[in-house]
């Protein structure tokens, strides 16, 4: 609250981790009315797992941990879709990439941007992240997190919480809409300042830390991610595109295309139901993967893509397989050998 007695309103970035969990609470103690912001970017590991079936360790499907953290702190929570520009972004990114195919500096620009916009629109008077100085190598080191906050062109109106007390203080700091004294001073890569925090809060349910939720770090995607980019450069990614390079095995058949191979049924599920019109290969009278070609290949080439898909179904030890082309509104069946595993090795991006 300020001299004029207004209560303020902070718009908190709930990427579903602790830090930004924690950012929220105590913005809470500062007598901040909080709305939290998630901003959907279609990348994230949690939801490939939820939209692949896959269980954590107790055996259930992972949620988005921001909509529980909101139910915890009683706070309302808005999801930003922005995966359609944020595709943009991550494509042509004009900052550079990270040690994966993560532009993060493109990356947090933009997300500041959305929420920004969300901000004016609602009437809100600040935008609070759980960011901490130093913890990640390319967004929040000092310089370049100091870059990212000026590209915006509201970087007074960027509250970091956890690290305030290391940076110039902001608006809402100057203005005493938080009392910069009851922020905190946490830098670098250490968890333990967070935890205490969480012993004082009484929080006793909480993300664990682990680095990170972008699938643009992760080195297996970062590698199909090049490599969809080397063969085809001025492609414009789409949803499609982000889902398909997080499954099932990769085989580059050639410059023209390749075929990307379910490996279990939940992610069969996920190749058919994303193909967007593309060919699919499926087994016709054996248990095996659905796959989806991608590119234009030769008649040779998509007959070796049937030996692959051949080679992973319950028909590899057969001297012949039949396997369902499936195009919209036509299947041929190809009668194919399983190929070799050692011949196709080496098209394994």
């Amino acid at each position: 609250m300020n001299g004029d007695g207004k209560r303020r309103t902070a718009i908190v970035l709930l990427s579903g981790g602790l830090d930004s969990m924690l950012a929220a609470r105590i913005m809470q103690d500062h007598d901040v009315d909080v709305v939290g912001v998630h901003l959907y970017t279609g990348l994230c590991i949690t939801e490939h797992k939820r939209r692949t079936g896959q269980r954590d360790g107790k055996g259930r499907i992972p949620q988005n941990p921001a909509f529980r953290i909101a139910d915890q702190l009683g706070i309302p929570l808005e999801v930003l879709d922005i995966s359609d520009t944020y595709l943009d972004v991550i494509t042509k990114p004009k900052y550079g990439r990270g040690s994966g195919v993560n532009p993060c500096k493109d990356c947090r620009i933009h997300m500041f941007e959305r929420a920004d916009q969300f901000r004016r629109e609602i009437g809100a008077d600040f935008i609070v992240t759980g960011e901490v100085l130093g913890q990640r190598p390319m967004s929040q080191v000092k310089p370049n997190l100091e870059f990212i906050h000026k590209r915006t062109g509201i970087e007074d109106l960027i509250l970091m919480p956890l690290s305030a007390k290391l940076l110039p203080p902001t608006l809402p700091e100057r203005e005493g809409w938080v009392d910069r004294e009851r922020l905190y001073a946490i830098s670098g890569r250490s968890r333990k300042p967070q935890l205490e925090l969480v012993r004082k809060f009484g929080i006793d349910e909480f993300e664990q830390p682990a680095g990170g939720c972008c699938f643009l770090t992760d080195e297996n995607y970062a590698r199909k991610f090049r490599d969809l980019f080397t063969f085809d450069p001025d492609r414009r990614l789409d949803l499609e595109d982000v889902i398909l390079l997080g499954v099932g095995r990769h085989f580059r058949t050639s410059e023209r295309a390749k075929v990307v191979v379910g490996r279990y049924a939940e992610e069969n599920a996920v190749i058919e139901r994303h193909a967007g019109g593309r060919p699919l290969l499926v087994p016709a009278c054996v248990n095996g993967p659905t796959a989806v070609v991608i590119g234009v290949p030769e008649p040779d080439e998509l007959e070796l893509m049937a030996r692959i898909v051949a080679r992973y179904s319950a028909g590899r030890d057969q001297p012949a397989v039949d396997i369902e082309v499936r195009r919209p509104g036509a299947t041929e069946i190809l009668t194919v050998p399983p190929v070799v595993l050692d011949e196709v090795e080496p098209m394994r991006v």
